[in-house]
């Protein structure tokens, strides 16, 4: 649990020490929804927390920079198709990527990606419900940075924690699906004011749910005016080479 739900002191504080952080803009927003988290105490522990994390994050960052490397932030709830979004793009993208992948336990997701021929290394977080700065910096020793153009970090599925803990990368990705419902992006928020791109993914069932994608977007503008937005499905080539042209832009941007 995090700061919002409490595993901040329960895990971050045991494991860490005296480790190394960078944006907590959001994490105010949500402690008065616990009474324990209001506590001065708490609240004092968890900027430690926050604060070392972000020391953290921005020593990832000058890695992936000393490398020439992106690194991107890939956030959604579970099942909204991260990982069927980089075996797309292992089929079609130019660039040499790697994956950081994040789940409490197994090792299937990363499974899938190395069975695409992509360098992954799987973060198995046990009670931690999204990954934080030292477990990103742990992982990217465990890939071959040198040897890549983008590193992906597939963050927990969770539309709350997730985005509250830089973990070092350049670019923030979104995904909510249609399955999910148009409500999941007010309903979240702090979520997707986090967002450089919103993927609105299953877009060919869009037939067969009540989902208007019009005022999704407008939800979205309306937290994340300057995000851009997506719509993409796995069955269509063309959407997720428009994803990949769109990291291939931010990439040249940082040349």
């Amino acid at each position: 649990m995090c700061k919002d739900c409490g595993c901040s002191l329960t895990q971050h504080h045991h494991d860490h020490g005296d480790h190394h952080h960078h944006n907590h803009t959001h994490h105010h927003e949500t402690l008065h929804a616990n009474p324990q988290l209001n506590d001065p105490k708490t609240i004092s522990v968890i900027t430690k927390i926050l604060d070392k994390n972000d020391q953290e994050a921005m020593h990832n960052r000058a890695h992936f920079d000393d490398h020439g490397v992106l690194a991107i932030n890939l956030m959604s709830s579970p099942g909204s198709g991260k990982t069927a979004l980089l075996e797309k793009m292992a089929d079609l993208a130019a660039f040499k990527f790697g994956v950081i992948e994040g789940d409490l336990e197994t090792c299937r997701d990363a499974d899938r990606i190395k069975a695409k021929g992509i360098p992954a290394y799987q973060i198995q977080t046990g009670s931690a419900c999204h990954l934080d700065a030292f477990m990103v910096h742990k992982a990217l020793h465990e890939l071959p940075i040198a040897d890549l153009d983008v590193c992906f970090i597939e963050n927990v599925g969770n539309l709350v924690c997730p985005a509250s803990y830089d973990v070092g990368a350049h670019l923030n990705i979104v995904l909510v699906s249609i399955p999910e419902g148009e409500d999941k992006i007010e309903k979240y928020p702090v979520m997707f004011r986090t967002a450089d791109l919103i993927l609105m993914t299953k877009c060919d069932l869009l037939p067969h749910f009540d989902f208007n994608i019009t005022n999704a977007k407008e939800a979205a503008r309306r937290l994340k005016p300057s995000a851009d937005i997506l719509e993409i499905s796995t069955k269509d080539d063309e959407s997720i080479l428009n994803v990949i042209r769109w990291i291939e832009f931010k990439k040249s941007m940082r040349k």
